[in-house]
């Protein structure tokens, strides 16, 4: 889920005179910081790492554990990404959308990203160890070490597959949420880490079709560089297929109810509707793959917002005004 970072380092009006009336405005070393946790991808992440602790069979939760889980999958989710910046700063360089990250741009050391990485991870550890369970503190430690590791620095630069395995990085969420909750983990917080892994690839794949050319100058063997735009589009369609009856299954299984259902299916049809558009799209036309990668977005949040809204919304009223 890689969105660009935004940065302020525009020419800005009303500078020294000496220097022509404008400046450069450098950002704080605080926003800086906060850059290198991609924030904007972590808020998914903490909504797909909520929604799975109403749905345990164990009532809504407590709100102080809900808080402890945002805190510290924020931080470990913050500190993988740190991590990511510090060893991608060669690549990061090459590529148009990335290029402006704090590393690359010179604004915060390699030595300082990796020093906060690790901070991070290690206090989103403590935290959900003292604050939850050893379990869910094990399983965001584990999707830090897929991601870095296994993504990160093993598939990334080496397979086109890359985000097939590696994406399952993105699925943590869910087990952390539930375990948190549960204390274990059984068919449904898998079920939900199943989804997130097959979303991955046509939501990273669209992206990839219209940076395919950032991806190639980095030397990244993403999926359309290596295999073609032709070959990407039939991938993609062919995961979405698969995506869209994962997602509507939560309702015919029984943990989700007819409003989820209703949901998935209509999103779970757009989601097939910008596939086939994707598929028949051919460069140098570029709409459709955009449309497909912004409306997963949408399609994800969905999923697990209305799980959470339609499990939790009255348990969660209740402790509220309890």
């Amino acid at each position: 889920m890689a969105v660009p970072q935004a940065t302020d380092g525009a020419p800005k009006a009303g500078g020294d005179p000496a220097q022509g009336g404008e400046h450069q405005v450098r950002p704080s070393l605080a926003r800086d910081l906060l850059a290198l946790t991609k924030p904007r991808v972590i808020s998914l992440l903490l909504v797909t790492a909520v929604a799975p602790m109403f749905i345990t069979g164990l009532g809504a939760p407590p709100l102080a554990l809900v808080g402890w889980v945002l805190l510290g999958g924020f931080l470990m989710a913050g500190g993988a990404n740190a991590i990511n910046m510090w060893f991608d700063q060669d690549i990061d360089h090459f590529m148009s959308r990335t290029r402006q990250r704090p590393v690359p741009a010179g604004r915060v050391t390699p030595a300082m990203a990796l020093v906060f990485g690790i901070g991070l991870g290690s206090l989103a550890f403590a935290i959900l160890w003292r604050f939850a369970n050893p379990l869910s503190a094990w399983l965001a430690l584990g999707g830090l070490l897929f991601y870095v590791l296994v993504y990160t620095v093993w598939l990334k630069r080496s397979t086109p597959q890359n985000i097939v395995i590696g994406g399952a990085a993105g699925a943590f969420p869910p087990l952390v949420g539930y375990a948190a909750m549960a204390g274990h983990l059984d068919l449904t917080a898998w079920y939900l880490f199943a989804i997130i892994f097959f979303w991955t690839p046509p939501h990273f794949w669209a992206l990839a079709l219209y940076k395919s050319d950032d991806y190639a100058r980095a030397g990244i063997p993403m999926l359309p560089v290596v295999a073609g735009d032709a070959s990407t589009r039939r991938q993609i369609l062919r995961y979405t297929l698969i995506l869209t009856p994962l997602g509507v299954a939560p309702w015919a299984l029984g943990f989700a109810g007819p409003l989820y259902g209703l949901t998935a299916a209509v999103t779970g049809a757009i989601m097939v509707v910008l596939a086939w558009q994707v598929f028949c799209e051919r460069r140098p036309a570029e709409r459709a793959s955009r449309q497909l990668f912004a409306f997963s977005i949408l399609y994800l949040f969905l999923l697990f917002a209305v799980l959470l809204i339609e499990r939790g919304w009255g348990g969660l009223l209740a402790r509220l005004v309890a």
